[in-house]
């Protein structure tokens, strides 16, 4: 536990870091339902409101529920398709995707001591790719928000969901400001000493947010219009419709972000040197379902361990879970002050660009480290392991249209480098190296955990 001015400040950059990504969800499907701005808002407010309370769910811990690592819960991307498919159907609609996002954080409450039981399948060849995987896959997040977001983003016309061009990609002033960023944070981590590198970050994007406001790139009058009190409500639109596909297609997703979460689970574990065993992954996967339900009831949308965190930690070095829990109350209080958070919404993704290439390289620099442990010189068949499993990783980045002749519904298994990445990286190595044990997967995490806290 550190001192509450240092945990106030080390939690906001937390929030920094992953705030672009937790507003960009609520902001994606408001629009595609066509809802009055003041609609849109309270989605925002609801969002961040939800993503603090399964934050401190997920950091502190209650029986049985959350892991108890510097842990930051977000709306996943992976339900992003899913939902806009949801929202242009008329009989479904938000109360029909909030009957789905409730039902499918029961499902993930149910079926996450049976996710854990996989602990066995993941040995350290498996688990040093899935961690690479998952910070290459970031990478491209990093690189987007220093281009000015995404080159195209869904939408909806004429009552279709179409890919809308962004005009603002990539122009030089945002690459600068991007770029200036980076080179702020590189100094600090250099030169800076004690708090000031912890906080290298956070320093580095209020650098940026300065140079941005000086060049006229970040605009304060959302800020100025913006209450400054309001309260989250449940059920703000009414009460939650279930439809049988749709809870079907996102429990799908459930699983999908389980097994992701266990990747970033055993990856924070080899940052903070924890050994995590199968009854910490059950509370940690646990934790998403219930924060996931807490979304379906506070008007959001289903949550996970947002991975963009896990890079900020191996940065910082700082390996307190109170950190990220101070996160969680400044989501909160985000939430219930619309002003705060218009004003952190402010901040350009150039200027946050300039952060995630430092901190999601840091999560694929984690997953080489792990890999450097792992016999490739007796045993050759982990070669064909990492090999084939990056591969099969890299399809929906470099090629996202390449299963669009498959069916709609396995679109969340299909487009999910890491999932394919660990279906493919777990397969290989039981048909290469036979299945281990519970026993020796546990000595196996606390081996890579020892080693890091040696280092």
């Amino acid at each position: 536990m550190l001192p509450i001015p240092r945990l106030v400040t080390l939690g906001l950059q937390h929030v920094l870091v992953m705030y672009a990504g937790a507003v960009a969800v609520p902001l994606i499907i408001g629009r595609a339902l066509k809802l009055p701005p003041e609609d849109v808002a309270f989605l925002i407010s609801a969002d961040l409101f939800a993503c603090g309370l399964a934050t401190l769910v997920q950091c502190i811990g209650f029986p049985g529920v959350g892991i108890r690592l510097p842990v930051m819960m977000g709306v996943t991307f992976a339900s992003v398709g899913p939902m806009l498919a949801m929202a242009t159907q008329p009989d479904i609609g938000l109360l029909g995707i909030y009957g789905s996002v409730i039902a499918a954080g029961v499902f993930g409450i149910v079926i996450a001591p049976f996710i854990s039981r996989l602990l066995p399948l993941f040995p350290p060849v498996v688990t040093g790719t899935i961690i690479l995987v998952i910070g290459i896959t970031l990478m491209r997040v990093g690189i987007n928000w220093a281009g000015g977001g995404l080159p195209a983003f869904p939408g909806v016309i004429d009552g279709k969901a179409v890919m809308v061009l962004n005009a603002n990609y990539g122009q030089l002033g945002g690459l600068g400001i991007a770029l200036f960023v980076l080179l702020v944070i590189l100094a600090l981590i250099k030169w800076g000493k004690g708090f000031v590198a912890n906080i290298a970050v956070l320093l580095g994007i209020i650098a940026g947010a300065v140079l941005a406001s000086a060049l006229g790139v970040m605009h304060f009058e959302k800020v100025l219009s913006a209450r400054w009190f309001d309260i989250v409500i449940p059920f703000h639109f009414g009460t939650p419709q279930f439809h049988l596909v749709p809870i079907v297609t996102m429990c799908i997703v459930m699983i999908v972000v389980m097994i992701e979460s266990l990747g970033m689970f055993l990856a924070l574990g080899e940052m903070t040197g924890r050994t995590i065993d199968r009854k910490a992954l059950s509370r940690g996967l646990r934790a998403d379902g219930v924060g996931t339900l807490l979304g379906g009831i506070f008007n959001t949308f289903p949550y996970t361990s947002f991975s963009q965190n896990v890079g900020l930690v191996g940065v910082t070095g700082v390996r307190s879970r109170w950190v990220t829990a101070a996160g969680g109350v400044i989501l909160l209080l985000l939430g219930l002050l619309p002003k705060m958070s218009a004003l952190v919404e402010a901040v350009p993704q150039v200027v946050l660009g300039g952060a995630g290439i430092v901190m999601f390289g840091m999560v694929a620099a984690t997953g080489a480290r792990i890999l450097t442990a792992v016999d490739f010189k007796h045993n050759r068949f982990n070669l064909f392991v990492v090999a084939l499993s990056v591969g099969f990783g890299m399809i929906s980045l470099v090629a996202p249209n390449f299963f669009h002749q498959f069916p709609v519904v396995l679109k969340p298994l299909l487009e999910s480098g890491i999932l394919l990445a660990a279906i493919m990286s777990v397969g290989l190595n039981a048909f290469f190296n036979g299945l281990g044990t519970a026993e020796k997967a546990e000595h196996d995490a606390a081996d890579v955990a020892g080693a890091a806290e040696h280092v």
